[in-house]
């Protein structure tokens, strides 16, 4: 009996290694048109990366020889087709291609099907009922929510270097409870002891580990080791919270079923717009898709807002001159009475000058269900894998000029309107942007806001970021930066 298992077994084994080398024959020859950096017969470019936080600028080398796009193969079997170009994104970005399963499943488990990894008319009909808590009257007060500053105070007074993201990670953190759930964590305060506030981090922590630990992206590899035990625990603390969460906001709004009624009592928050959200057939959503929706909220509106901020101080700390402009301004457009975050643009350049250096989501990667034709003629087939390099795009120099060189100027008016719409996608672009990009700039707004009137931001040269692309970007040596009390301006 053993020895007809085995034979079975190899069986198997050679059936499925022969679909995947005719599989590579096709691809390779679909790919024909795309020329690309020479690739190892075994494990294709996979050696190029170094994981030491010069890939990224690798990516942008071979864009320069390869242009609009180029294979890039992992191992023998698996090859993207990486976009560096904006005419070339607009092409994959205007569908509704879904997601692939080669980073995003692995965040599943925790998250669900909510809208980072759904698609089809589950997605639209998600899109449909969520925008309604993205608009921006709904954001304005959580302005407010986000303005509880960082505790920096004891780095002010000893000017001692210090890492940015693990405290700005506990900062969005909390203010995503505060405007998901109306949840006063005080995690900048306490540390995270709070077991919910544990399991997210976790979460997020051992996604990170996943995505750059190749055996782990074999589920079984993953399910047995100690890491895969600890995933499984921190999702059953995540999910069991969230739905008790949801449990006691329903019983809470039994009586209150219109946000207007709702909204003249409290805040409205995320939960709040979800419970009452109702389609054309006055159909809400189950209970299983708003935990799906609010642990996607979690997810995004944490670790993203987290990389943008983080990285954000890190250019006004290296470019005193533009703190200075974003500070005078600061001061004289919200006086404490006023916090319209909308009067202050060369801040908001800032911002985004930041984002295009240093892209929260450094690419984004699509599974093709139908041929796409780009511009020039080249056509690649249904069941491909795209990637679109949002750092490659950003860092074009075809497209922008000097484009290593911080200079918010770049998002003057007239300047943008010369450039493509698709030269700057931090956020992705078409149907499938980010929904929640008004919340993550009036975030980063409001920190910066706050940040530089108590503080001035100074670089610390014996520290250079060491930028790696995670699920989110992040710097292998951390981001440091010193700060001191800023001084107080005269209006």
């Amino acid at each position: 009996m053993l020895p007809l298992f085995a034979l079975v077994c190899v069986v198997a084994l050679l059936f499925k290694l022969t679909v995947l080398v005719v599989k590579s024959r096709k691809t390779f020859r679909l790919m024909e048109t795309f020329t690309g950096p020479p690739a190892h017969w075994l494990f294709g470019h996979v050696l190029e990366f170094k994981q030491d936080g010069s890939d990224l600028d690798k990516m942008v080398a071979f864009g320069s020889k390869y242009p609009y796009a180029f294979p890039l193969w992992f191992g023998p079997f698996v090859c993207f087709l990486n976009i560096h170009h904006p005419d070339y994104a607009k092409t994959i970005l205007a569908s509704t291609e879904p997601k692939d399963d080669f980073a995003y499943r692995f965040i599943k488990e925790w998250i669900g099907d909510g809208l980072l990894v759904s698609h089809g008319q589950k997605w639209f009909r998600h899109r449909r009922l969520l925008t309604p808590g993205f608009h921006y009257d709904v954001l304005k007060p959580y302005v407010k929510l986000m303005s509880d500053s960082n505790k920096w105070e004891k780095y002010s007074e000893t000017g001692e270097t210090f890492e940015l993201f693990e405290h700005v990670s506990l900062m969005t953190l909390d203010s995503i409870l505060k405007c998901a759930f109306s949840y006063n964590s005080n995690c900048q305060t306490a540390g995270g002891t709070n077991a919910y506030i544990q399991s997210v981090y976790e979460l997020s922590n051992l996604i990170n580990l996943r995505f750059r630990t190749f055996p782990y992206h074999n589920d079984l590899i993953f399910h047995l080791s100690p890491h895969g035990f600890r995933f499984r625990k921190a999702c059953r603390v995540a999910q069991n919270h969230t739905a008790e969460v949801i449990r006691k906001r329903k019983d809470e709004l039994k009586e209150e079923k219109e946000l207007d009624r709702i909204e003249a009592k409290r805040y409205l928050d995320f939960l709040d717009i979800l419970l009452c959200a109702r389609d054309e057939n006055n159909q809400g959503l189950s209970d299983e898709a708003i935990r799906a929706e609010v642990d996607t909220f979690m997810f995004e509106g944490h670790d993203t807002t987290a990389s943008g901020i983080s990285f954000l101080l890190y250019c006004m700390a290296c470019h005193p001159e533009h703190q200075q402009m974003c500070r005078e301004e600061i001061s004289q457009v919200l006086d404490g009475k006023n916090t319209d975050l909308s009067k202050i643009p060369y801040t908001t350049m800032c911002i985004k000058e930041s984002l295009r250096l240093y892209p929260p989501v450094p690419g984004m990667a699509r599974n093709t269900t139908k041929p796409i034709t780009f511009f020039d003629g080249r056509t690649i087939p249904a069941g491909s894998l795209v990637g679109t390099s949002v750092y490659g795009i950003h860092r074009n120099a075809t497209v922008w000029e000097n484009p290593n060189v911080f200079d918010p100027l770049r998002f003057l008016p007239e300047n943008v309107s010369s450039r493509s719409p698709h030269a700057f996608v931090p956020f992705s672009a078409g149907p499938r942007n980010c929904i929640g990009q008004t919340f993550a700039m009036n975030e980063m707004k409001a920190v910066i806001a706050l940040v530089l009137q108590r503080y001035e931001l100074i670089e610390d040269s014996k520290w250079k970021p060491k930028i790696i692309p995670r699920l989110v970007l992040r710097s292998l040596n951390g981001i440091h930066i010193k700060v001191k009390p800023a001084a107080i301006l005269n209006n």
